[in-house]
């Protein structure tokens, strides 16, 4: 069974969100809520790598798991400060090693995630040299069992919409569920927190409510989890790149269904769907997350 999460969404932080009024279909007045957006400009020490729109929580983590996915941290980098100023809305993250990337910065792919979502050349580059765990496995009791825990916690998607989550887990347990306007930042946040922990990667799973596009198997894959999943559909360069580094790819994984497209080794039939309750298609039901 699903146990307690190490950090979850807070849908009651009133800096994440904010109270409007409009009108509905009818013309009647309306008092709603939207999710928080702003500018979030990180540095590596001196240098200035990218500004990013965020909902504003946990910059720490989305800083050192940006630098991180882009390949901008090495694994013997010691991290010595990360400094946020509010005020200013800048984060800066300190190292030992001096750095300087202005030449890479140059050299960055402009992906399909929203907002300022890239990922750099060398990293491409590099990707089919990465090795996954081949003794991770997938038991669909896990699978079951983890999207309708995910389902069904509380989020700031319930209370606002317009954004996405992620979600670290580890066998049938969600761990971290992180939230924010564009998904890389959330896988982002998932990937500082990890390496701020020292947490090992290939025993995890990752769960995304947004799409299986180039740039979320890029980052799972960079984050050595071999696993990821999500709710939602594919698309072909998606499927293509979680092929070339075997990366076990799961979509449209709602109640009973799922569609693995790569890495099916790793999956365990151990539960009959017959004895999982389904998901009405196109079905809205309270606890449920988006799909793009």
């Amino acid at each position: 069974m699903a146990g307690p999460y190490i950090l979850k969404p807070d849908p009651s932080d009133p800096g994440l969100s904010s109270s409007v009024t409009g009108i509905d279909q009818n013309g009647d007045p309306i008092d709603t809520k939207v999710v928080t957006e702003k500018p979030l400009t990180l540095y590596l020490n001196r240098q200035e790598v990218v500004t990013m729109m965020t909902i504003g929580d946990h910059p720490d983590l989305l800083a050192v798991g940006y630098l991180k996915n882009q390949n901008m941290l090495a694994d013997d980098d010691v991290i010595t400060g990360i400094d946020h100023d509010e005020d200013l809305d800048v984060v800066v993250v300190r190292t030992e090693r001096e750095t300087d990337f202005e030449e890479k910065l140059k050299k960055k792919v402009r992906t399909s995630g929203c907002a300022q979502g890239t990922v750099f050349g060398d990293i491409m580059e590099g990707f089919e040299s990465v090795s996954l765990s081949e003794g991770a496995q997938l038991k669909t009791s896990w699978l079951y069992e983890l999207t309708k825990a995910i389902n069904t916690t509380p989020s700031l998607y319930l209370e606002t919409g317009a954004i996405h989550g992620c979600v670290l887990c580890e066998e049938d347990k969600p761990l971290v569920y992180m939230e924010d306007v564009g998904r890389h930042n959330a896988v982002d946040k998932i990937a500082g927190w990890m390496t701020l922990n020292d947490i090992p990667a290939h025993n995890k799973i990752f769960y995304t409510t947004g799409r299986l596009t180039s740039e979320m198997v890029i980052k799972t894959v960079m984050m050595d989890i071999p696993i990821l999943i999500s709710r939602s559909g594919f698309t072909a360069w998606g499927v293509e790149l979680a092929r070339q580094a075997g990366l076990t790819l799961i979509g449209r994984a709602r109640g009973k269904r799922f569609m693995a497209l790569a890495g099916t080794n790793r999956i365990v039939f151990d539960l009959d769907p017959g004895q999982v309750e389904d998901e009405p298609l196109k079905a809205k039901r309270k606890g449920s997350v988006p799909a793009e």
